[in-house]
């Protein structure tokens, strides 16, 4: 961050976030919108931009000087294009992210997955900050990951690093993934895949992850065993995470993790199971930034240039 108020967006399939962001890391405003994911990338890419010109607009002593992006699907910060989404945001693939958003709002842009841009947002102002090194789990709709080390996030070769959610899981067994492929951890840890599989053991139809949560904080049997079931298969998953990169600090957040204290116990338990005995110190902690957490990382990447 530099001394001078940058926007943020956060995109994701239902919600995009904006915020403007001061160079403490404070946010100073923020709005938000339904994504019209259906409606296609020109949809999206204008309710991103509408939301910043309306920030800007209303903070007119605080005028933005560029925009930082944290977004669904596989994104590529150096083309600044997605070349990877499900079809929750339709025909997201391809799309010229970075120069669009530039183009609509007039700001310099730069561009991240939304997980990478949480994990920096921990990593620079959260739980993780003055630690080298920082591993970050997301568990909501699907499951995903982030490394972050000195500062910079690990993406990897074609900027697909942190699909942790196509993990083989002992707990999946054969379960079909959203990938296509099976017995991946988003197939059993999920939330959809959690709220699946209470309506399975309990006889029920229609059944969301909130209600489980509602249901496993009132001692319903059932509900705490799907909590147990999802908190289990993170936490081994998890573990073995920190054996490859021993951060030195491990956050979670996500949806899931309203699930409460069933569910923290069981992963907790199984990732102390899971790692090297070196590591069993190691505390896991959910995010200090909540929703922010993405906005937050989104700013830090922001292209200002020194005035």
């Amino acid at each position: 961050m530099t001394d001078r108020t940058v926007a943020a967006l956060d995109i994701g399939g239902t919600k995009t976030a904006a915020a403007l962001v001061d160079g403490s890391g404070a946010v100073v405003a923020r709005a938000t919108a339904p994504t019209p994911g259906r409606a296609g990338p020109a949809a999206i890419l204008q309710t991103a931009a509408d939301l910043v010109k309306s920030l800007a607009a209303r903070s007119a002593a605080t005028t933005p000087a560029a925009l930082g992006v944290g977004s669904a699907g596989v994104v590529d910060s150096a083309s600044g294009r997605v070349t990877g989404s499900t079809d929750v945001l339709r025909d997201w693939m391809g799309t010229d992210l970075r120069g669009e958003l530039s183009r609509r709002t007039g700001l310099p842009t730069a561009v991240v997955n939304d997980v990478h841009a949480h994990a920096l947002g921990e990593a620079r102002f959260g739980v993780g900050a003055g630690q080298p090194s920082l591993l970050f789990l997301a568990v909501g709709t699907g499951v995903g990951a982030s490394f972050v080390f000195r500062g910079e996030v690990l993406t990897g070769a074609h900027g697909v690093a942190g699909h942790a959610g196509h993990l083989p899981s002992v707990y999946a067994a054969d379960r079909a993934c959203t990938c296509g492929g099976r017995g991946h951890l988003e197939a059993v840890a999920a939330g959809p895949a959690l709220a699946a599989e209470y309506g399975r053991r309990a006889g029920a139809t229609d059944v969301v992850l909130h209600q489980v949560a509602a249901l496993a904080e009132r001692g319903d049997e059932v509900a705490l065993g799907v909590a147990e079931l999802g908190g289990r298969a993170v936490g081994a998953a998890l573990g073995g995470m920190a054996n490859l990169l021993d951060p030195h600090s491990v956050v979670v957040g996500g949806g899931v993790t309203g699930l409460g204290r069933a569910w923290w116990q069981a992963l907790r338990a199984a990732f102390t199971a899971e790692v090297l005995p070196v590591l069993r110190g190691t505390t896991v902690r959910p995010t200090s930034l909540g929703g922010d957490g993405a906005l937050l990382g989104a700013a830090s990447i922001a292209p200002v240039e020194a005035p």
